[in-house]
């Protein structure tokens, strides 16, 4: 699932984005 929302969210392996996207998530 983690993996899932990453690459939905973060197509990046590295860099904030991953975390922006997953806060992203989680508030929306």
């Amino acid at each position: 699932m983690t993996k899932n929302v990453r690459v939905r969210f973060a197509p990046s392996p590295t860099g904030p984005l991953h975390i922006g996207g997953v806060r992203t998530a989680l508030f929306n």
